[in-house]
This record gives C-alpha cells, sequence and structure tokens, in this order.
C-alpha cells in the first residue's frame, strides 16, 4: 500500500495547530496585543500634528501668506493636479486646498486666502484655521499695526469619507502581527523540533521531508489566518474599520494577510537556520522585527519622517504590505491594483527563501 504523503502533511499540521492553541503565548502575541493597540488607538481621536496641503496651480505663490505658511513645520505642503487633489481631499488624505489671490496692490487687504477642505478632514481644519489666522497676525504687526487686515480667508468645504485613525492603525498592526508569527513563530518551531529530535523521529517514516515543512507551515497559516479574521472583524464591528467593499474588501485583505504570512515566515526560516541556540533566536528575529514595526509606517504614515530615512523605509516588505492593505481597506483598490506592493512582497520571498534554502538545518 502506498503511503499516503497528503495525509501525513495534514496530520502534521493539525498537531501543530493545535499546539499553537494550548500556547498561552502564542494566543496572547497572536490575539491579545493587536487588539490591545487597536483599543487604544481606536479610543483616541484622529487628530494629526501634520496637516497635509496642497496649493491651487492658479495660486499666487510670490507674497508673505505663503512664505510664512511653507515654513510652519506643522504644515506640509505636497504637489498635485486639482483633480488628484481633490480626491485626496474627500478621502481626508490631504486637509485642504489652498488658493491665495490677490485682492488689492496699494490697498488693504491685500490678499484673500480660499480655503477647499472637505468633511473628511473636519478635525484638523480647525488647526490650519488657526495657522492661518496666526500668519495673518503676523503680517498685520509687521506690515499695518492700525488693525487693518493684510489678508483674509474663505473656507468651502465639500463632501467626503471619514478617514478614522483606526483606518490607518489597524492594517499596521495586523501586517506587525503577521510579520512577529512568521520569524518568531517558524524560528521557535523549527529550532525545538531540531533540538528536541522531532525532526529525526520524523525520519524514520515515510513522509517526505518537503511534507514535513509544509505540515507545520500549514498549522501556523491557518492559526494566523483565524487571527487576521478576527482583527478585522473586531476593528470593523467595535470601531468602524472600512471595508469599503464589504465582504470583497475582506476576502481581499485576507488573501493579502496570506502573502505577507508566506513571505515573513521565509525569514523565520533563515532565523531558525542561523541560530546556534535558543536564546539567541530572540536577538536575530528582532533585526527582522524590530526595524520594520518602527519604519515601515505601523502607527505613523512613511512622509512624517525625515526625508534621508524614507528611502530605507520603502524597502522594508512590511511597508509594502500596509500599503497595499489601506489602499484595499480604504480606497477601494483590489488585489490587481496593488502589483506594486505585490511585486515588492515577491522580490523579497525569493530572496528570503532563497538563502533559507542555504542556511536551514535538519539536525
Amino acid at each position: 500500500m502506498k503511503y499516503n504523503q497528503l495525509r501525513a502533511m495534514m496530520a502534521i499540521a493539525k498537531a501543530s495547530l493545535t499546539s499553537i492553541f494550548r500556547s498561552p503565548s502564542a494566543v496572547i502575541f497572536s490575539f491579545l496585543f493587536p487588539i490591545i493597540f487597536i483599543l487604544v488607538f481606536g479610543f483616541l481621536s484622529s487628530s494629526s500634528p501634520v496637516i497635509k496641503v496642497v496649493f491651487d496651480p492658479t495660486s499666487s505663490i510670490d507674497n508673505p501668506i505663503y512664505q510664512k505658511l511653507i515654513e510652519k513645520q506643522t504644515i506640509k505642503v505636497l504637489s498635485s493636479t486639482k483633480e488628484k487633489a481633490l480626491d485626496e481631499l474627500s478621502k481626508g488624505h490631504i486637509t485642504a486646498i489652498l488658493k491665495i489671490k490677490e485682492i488689492e496692490k496699494n490697498s488693504f487687504p491685500k490678499y484673500d486666502i480660499q480655503i477647499t477642505t472637505s468633511s473628511a478632514a473636519a478635525d484638523r481644519i480647525g488647526l490650519l484655521q488657526s495657522l492661518i489666522q496666526q500668519t495673518i497676525a503676523e503680517l498685520n504687526q509687521q506690515f499695518i499695526p492700525d488693525q487693518i487686515a493684510y489678508a483674509t480667508f474663505t473656507k468651502e468645504t465639500i463632501p467626503g469619507r471619514v478617514y478614522r485613525t483606526i483606518d490607518f492603525i489597524l492594517p499596521g498592526q495586523l501586517g506587525f502581527s503577521l510579520l512577529s508569527a512568521g520569524v518568531f513563530g517558524v524560528a521557535f518551531i523549527f529550532f525545538n523540533l531540531r533540538q528536541t529530535l522531532v525532526l529525526k523521529r520524523f525520519f524514520a517514516t515515510p513522509i517526505k521531508r518537503t511534507y514535513i515543512v509544509f505540515g507545520e507551515g500549514l498549522g501556523r497559516i491557518i492559526f494566523q489566518m483565524i487571527t487576521a479574521v478576527v482583527i478585522l472583524l473586531f476593528g470593523h464591528f467595535a470601531f468602524k474599520f472600512t471595508l469599503i467593499n464589504g465582504w470583497v474588501t475582506f476576502l481581499e485583505l485576507i488573501a493579502l494577510s496570506l502573502i505577507g504570512l508566506v513571505i515573513f515566515m521565509g525569514f523565520g526560516f533563515v532565523v531558525s537556520g542561523v541560530a546556534k541556540s535558543e536564546s539567541t533566536i530572540p536577538p536575530f528575529a528582532n533585526i527582522v522585527t524590530l526595524p520594520q514595526f518602527l519604519l515601515a509606517g505601523t502607527f505613523f504614515p512613511i512622509d512624517n519622517f525625515p526625508t534621508w530615512l524614507q528611502p530605507l523605509c520603502n524597502l522594508l516588505p512590511l511597508t509594502h504590505l500596509n500599503q497595499a492593505m489601506r489602499n484595499v481597506a480604504f480606497e477601494g483598490a483590489h488585489l490587481t491594483d496593488c502589483l506594486p506592493q505585490l511585486q515588492i512582497l515577491l522580490i523579497w520571498g525569493i530572496i528570503v527563501y532563497a538563502i533559507a534554502v542555504k542556511v536551514f538545518k535538519w539536525e
């Protein structure tokens, strides 16, 4: 009778999955740790110290108002076409489109600042107006101390979708949960299987080595996909995390989670191969996870970092997974629209598994 490799692999996967659920630390770090962060940030307001604005292409920029506004550290000026800026404005990605219009050269007020904002930026427009009022007050003192206004401003609000803190935080937390599970989980599992001679005992059975790896990996994948489902549903129903296309978006996020997890597991295989003892696994794993936790846009947008640091951020695989998830969840993008991010992830997958094959040890 021919030995059933697939059945043996599924038995290993079942045993691996059972052992994961019996591990308190695995459950805590996979389920509770991300949910705690979601709770913390879900109860926070979505205000941000960085106010992103776009100046209308027809706006006057050869004036003191423009110069003073762009000098303020709180304001970040982006370049964009009018059509793209309006789209970004409706989604709450920018706070306003500004247009400085000259009124009179030799009388006051000299300029009118036209502010176009959206209901999606309602939490930030107040801060922007305060900064504009502060700028006008500074110019009043500088040029016209007799209390005549140097400039005025008007505001127009267009409809927009609400962009909540949870819409940024949850994909980052889910991505980091997948990264941690893929690296730490796989590294510890295969190192312990090797140290306890479980892998050696497997060799005494007819099952092939490939199926041993797939069986153990499948157990980890099933557990983390359950984690992803719980995190997404919890965020959606508890804090109104945006799933713009409903269940279609949900399924696409699960697909992205699966892709990310498989790639991150490659890092775990590398760590388990290079680690000489169990105590060396955390340092090696942290070399992989900690920079991505801090620099991959988990808690803050990458463009908040210094310009010199952003290219490094854009090299990290977690950065592209987070971007793809946010684009799918809030922008309404589909997997086919995330090909640039998926290509980067594929390149990382090829590199890391090529290394894993070289360094992975069975005994």
